[in-house]
Order: structure tokens, then sequence, then C-alpha cells
């Protein structure tokens, strides 16, 4: 019986203006067993490793964040952009940017001093994504929370809504609840189509409601104006205002959502 053909090794192209440091990352890259891995490319600043990628296939970019020349984030934004291209994981010594990095669609987020077993966990990540690419495309807008010390990705399709309280806002999905630190304004436009303004502090997955219900009076804690509230999957109800009350009720209409108690 013939031996399966070996797995093709990921092209990492090294990107970061020390060069001690890529030295080392191009140590512990060749050192690693599983995925195999080899350095087809180093770049010191953003537009040398643009110019390398426009000649050299890579599959992942190990990429510093604070560079002369421009910002790794800012570099991580144009290759997202490039047709087939390499998936980014960032090595940095700026913890800060975490989450800021997995909005531009980073496979990893690496801290220096970086260990050898967290790159090969990075580069196996990377290897897995690509083998799932033909039926994995992303299929729309992501948001990216912080979960005791964990970062993650909920797409739109998981959120069920989100509500400012004081300083933060609540987003609740299927799989939890986190804070965020964004205003809500600028959550419900990346979010997009598919979600509703119920209060000036609130905002609705569509998918999410069961029910448009008066409850209680005006006044009553959970209540606005006149009690209107609508629930949503897990069973939460959310105050909608007398001015957002109209809208609410025309995009629900069709659905059967409403009913009065």
């Amino acid at each position: 019986m013939d031996a399966a053909p070996a797995q093709r090794a990921l092209q990492v192209l090294i990107v970061d203006d020390e060069p001690l440091a890529r030295l080392r990352l191009r140590s512990l890259v060749e050192g690693c067993s599983e995925p195999r891995a080899v350095v087809a490319a180093e770049a010191g600043d953003s537009a040398d490793a643009m110019r390398h990628l426009s000649s050299t296939p890579c599959d992942v970019v190990l990429l510093d964040i604070v560079m002369p020349g421009g910002s790794g984030l800012k570099l991580a934004d144009e290759i997202r952009r490039l047709p087939a291209g390499p998936m980014v994981v960032f090595v940095t010594a700026h913890a800060e940017h975490a989450l800021r990095a997995f909005e531009v669609d980073a496979a990893d987020y690496l801290t220096k001093p970086v260990k050898r077993d967290r790159l090969q966990a990075a580069l196996l990540r990377v290897a897995q994504r690509r083998a799932q690419e033909p039926l994995a495309a992303p299929s729309g807008p992501v948001l990216v929370v912080s979960d005791r010390g964990r970062v993650l990705r909920v797409p739109a399709g998981e959120v069920l809504y989100l509500k400012a309280e004081l300083k933060y806002v609540t987003l609740c999905s299927t799989r939890g609840t986190w804070l965020l630190d964004e205003p809500l304004a600028d959550l419900e436009q990346r979010l997009g189509h598919g979600f509703l303004r119920v209060h000036r502090n609130a905002v609705v997955a569509l998918a999410s409601v069961r029910a448009l219900a008066k409850r209680g009076t005006a006044g009553e804690a959970g209540a606005d104006e006149g009690g209107w509230q609508l629930q949503v999957a897990n069973g939460d109800w959310l105050a909608v205002s007398r001015r957002q009350l109209p809208a609410v009720r025309e995009v629900l209409a069709n659905a059967g959502a409403e009913r009065r108690t």
C-alpha cells in the first residue's frame, strides 16, 4: 500500500522591524513539527511586506503591530482585502491591541517573548482554517469580545440583542453575555441589516423576536411609556419606546409576533 502524501508545509512571511525578533521567529517556525512550516520570506516594514506578498505565495503572516512606516493593524487590513490572501497571526509586545486585531480577522494573537507551543498552536489553527476554507466562507459581521482572558468572535447570527447600560453595552448572544465599551450606535451600524433599534438604549436582532406585548404600566421596572416590550428568544423582555413602537410594529406585522395581554 502506498504511503499517504506528506502534507504541504505552511509558507510563512515574518514581518518585524527588529532583525533579532525575525531571527527568533524563524528559529521557532523551523523547529515546528506539526504542522510543518517554512519561512518563505522576511520583511522589516509594511511596504516591504506587500512587495513580498505580490510575488511570494504565503499561507500566513507573522506580523508585528508597532513598526516604522505604518502599523501592523493597517497592514493586516490591506492583507485581508487581497484575493486569496494569507492569514495573519499578530506577534507583538502590545497586548492592548488584541481586540482590534481580531476585528481584522487575525487567526491568533501572540505576545512576546513567543513560546514555541503557542506558536505551534497558532500555526495549527491556520492549517485547520486553511483546510476548511472552501466550506466556511465568512457569513456576515462579527463582534469581538474578551472572555476571561480569551478573545472570542461572535457572529451577527448569534446576537440576540445589545443594550446600553451606564458606560458599557451588554451583548447578549446564544452563547452568553459580555460587556463591550463601544457606543451602541457604532455597534448597530456594524451589524447592519437584520437588527432594529427598539429604544434609545437597545438594538434587537429581528430573528430573535418572539413577542411584542403591553406589559405593566408606565414607570414600572422594565417598562417604558405605555409599557410596551419585546420578548427575545432567551425569554428576556426589552422596553420599546413610544417613538420606536410604530417601526417595531411595522417590521413585526408579517411575522405575527405581536400579541396583547
